[in-house]
């Protein structure tokens, strides 16, 4: 698999007020050709750190994808440097210097004299046209390294690259697949799926596996690398069918659904439905559950019931109950729950109480602490557990695992 590096140049991307997004847009593109992105660097408008940067690239990476630095100011440092590497001059491009006059009369402006730089090139490279922006790109073969030198503005760099630059690079990696799919996981930490899987995917350098965690789940991102689709399907078959067996039920997909997608389809399927009472998530189940498409036909009602009082008069929990035990106990969630689905009349109901924090918490309920209870018509069962991190990933691994219950149990 060849192997790529991205400079994004630009010291407005090294602010908290600028992202570099093009990196990531580019990684997918050069991935789903089989080429490997090894380093992304973001480099300010240095000449020294740029050169530095420049020369390490090219010498460890097959391929050399820069954007930004291509503008008409002096900050504007890209083909000075990379001319400087390469020992090429650079040379106006009288027809790329007409060009540009000719579109700033198309509007009416005269063109700055600082604007010719932008007709600058470097020798014995190709010119890549940019239709929606002022600056060119550059191409150049350096020995066994390709170079792509970009402009930096999305709307002009993408076209670019899929127009002029993509089409080189395909013909250097040749006839190659790359197929993906990513199995999600809830209910394990990190460590623990990797104990688990370890044993199967290290077996296999085609497909490679990569585990990342992201909102409180894990998933399992498999990448196959071949000719045709069937080899791809099949390899991906294989390890994913083993890692699943490893795994059990803590995989709820291998699709890419979200967990209120699958929770939704088996509702959907079975022709159950679904209320649901929070109180420290906000709100936030009945968000996710209806962020579905199609989710009116099994989901009824939703409550926020934060209050003592609402608890009370909404849901029937009584006034005992919480004197005794508290609005955050296993009791209260179940009275949630149950008064729920009494009062939309559905399948089940869902009730949630916690303390999110920061404050709140005590040595008996600790911040993180959360109750989570499932009612149907016969009967309600509760969980309880004890979330890390700050008030919302809390509130997000309250609404993770309560549709996670809700999964299990219609399963």
């Amino acid at each position: 698999m060849l192997n790529a590096e991205i400079i994004a140049i630009g010291s407005e991307m090294l602010t908290p007020f600028r992202v570099d997004t093009n990196s990531l847009w580019l990684t997918e593109r050069l991935n789903s050709m089989g080429i490997d992105v090894k380093l992304k660097t973001i480099v300010g408008d240095d000449e020294a750190r740029l050169e530095e940067t420049i020369r390490d690239a090219m010498k460890r990476s097959e391929i050399v994808i820069s954007t930004g630095g291509l503008g008409p100011t002096e900050d504007d440092i890209t083909r000075k440097i990379f001319a400087r590497v390469l020992k090429r001059r650079l040379i106006l491009d009288d027809d790329i210097l007409e060009k540009l006059k000719a579109r700033f009369a198309k509007r009416g402006i005269v063109m700055s004299e600082n604007n010719s730089r932008q007709a600058l090139v470097l020798e014995r490279a190709e010119v890549l046209p940019n239709p929606n922006g002022t600056a060119p790109g550059i191409l150049i073969e350096e020995g066994k390294c390709i170079i792509a030198i970009m402009p930096g503005p999305p709307r002009e760099m993408k076209p670019m690259f899929d127009a002029s630059v993509a089409p080189v690079l395909k013909q250097r990696v040749g006839d190659v697949l790359i197929l993906r799919r990513k199995l999600n996981i809830f209910g394990l930490g990190e460590s623990a799926v990797d104990e688990l899987a370890a044993p199967v995917y290290t077996k296999y350098r085609n497909p490679s596996t990569t585990i990342l965690f992201k909102d409180g789940q894990i998933e399992l991102h498999l990448t196959a690398q071949v000719k045709t689709e069937t080899e791809g399907t099949r390899l991906l078959d294989e390890l994913s069918g083993q890692l699943e067996e490893a795994l059990g039920d803590y995989v709820y997909s291998r699709h890419d659904e979200t967990l209120e997608q699958v929770a939704g389809e088996l509702l959907r399927w079975r022709g159950y439905s679904l209320a649901t009472a929070e109180s420290c998530t906000g709100g936030l189940l009945a968000g996710r559950v209806t962020e579905v498409a199609g989710s009116s036909e099994y989901f009824l009602e939703g409550v926020v019931t934060y209050s003592n009082e609402a608890k009370m008069r909404m849901l029937g929990v009584p006034t005992a109950m919480l004197e005794e035990h508290g609005a955050v106990s296993e009791p209260v969630a179940c009275a949630m729950a149950t008064g729920v689905r009494k009062l939309a009349g559905a399948t089940f109901g869902i009730g949630v109480t916690g303390i999110a924090g920061p404050g709140g918490g005590s040595e008996e309920k600790p911040v993180g602490l959360v109750y989570i209870a499932l009612a149907d018509e016969d009967n309600v069962t509760a969980r309880k557990f004890i979330f890390p991190g700050d008030r919302q990933f809390i509130r997000i691994l309250s609404v993770n695992a309560a549709l996670d219950l809700l999964r299990r149990r219609i399963k």
